[in-house]
């Protein structure tokens, strides 16, 4: 059997535009990723910039149904079988994931819905979770293979944050961790943390309100998870937290497929 060693990064941009205008994409020129997932993109069809057009030969774009809100963005030389939005996850069509099918790996660009702004909104990231969850399952019933990359708004573990700083408990509540956890158990891994182990001080999100980069006091709540029989293929995993441009940096992992 004919295998390739890939890579895979992941990064919330926090609008692809301003990301653009900025030049903060230049990091891709060293990396090359064999597959790009951007979220958190902000923007419509229309008005991303061709920044990549005629570095990847294809692009999916779910941009969702209200203006400037969420979005992602994947592209990839990759040949793919088929890709969908997942809608009967992201119910409310708000562009929170792209479903692509290579070969027998089924690949997620996720954007989790922030469960901060009330217990409404709480509630409905948990039952996105929960929906995302049971579908990867059958997939998995199914033969295939997992990978899930995105922006996931909640901090696993006490490692995964400097605590000094949670400004609230959104992102770090029971109920959301326990979600994670309950995911993980059901043969998954956190690839950063399979290659690198307890780490410390290892983030992907810091607070503007607080000059978190520069102090280094963040959280970690972006994962490029795999299912477990991937874990042989996994090479390496990556934080590239020397990228600026967004309040989220760039994760990665290099995979045998």
């Amino acid at each position: 059997m004919n295998t390739k060693t890939i890579t895979i990064f992941s990064w919330n941009v926090n609008g692809i535009k301003a990301i653009s205008n900025k030049k903060a994409l230049l990091w891709v020129d060293t990396f090359k990723p064999t597959i790009l997932c951007l979220q958190e993109i902000r923007t419509q069809e229309k008005d991303i910039p061709n920044t990549f057009n005629k570095v990847y030969k294809n692009i999916a774009i779910n941009c969702g149904n209200v203006k400037g809100m969420s979005g992602t963005l994947t592209y990839t030389d990759l040949n793919l079988e088929s890709e969908s939005f997942t809608e009967e996850v992201d119910i409310k069509s708000e562009g929170r994931i792209i479903e692509h099918h290579h070969k027998n790996i089924v690949i997620f660009n996720v954007y989790i819905p922030n469960g901060k702004s009330s217990e409404k909104r709480l509630k409905y990231k948990i039952n996105f979770l929960n929906k995302f969850y049971r579908y990867s399952e059958r997939l998995r019933k199914e033969g295939k293979s997992i990978i899930i990359c995105g922006d996931f708004n909640t901090a696993h573990k006490n490692i995964d944050l400097k605590k000094t700083k949670i400004h609230s408990k959104s992102g770090f509540s029971d109920t959301e961790r326990l979600c994670l956890d309950k995911f993980l158990k059901k043969n998954y891994l956190d690839t950063y943390r399979f290659i690198h182990g307890e780490k410390k001080e290892a983030y992907t999100w810091w607070s503007y309100r607080s000059n978190g980069r520069l102090k280094n006091e963040g959280w970690r709540i972006d994962y490029i998870f795999i299912s477990k029989d991937l874990k042989n293929n996994l090479k390496n995993a990556f934080i590239l937290d020397e990228v600026i441009g967004s309040d989220h940096c760039p994760i990665g992992i290099e995979l045998v497929i």
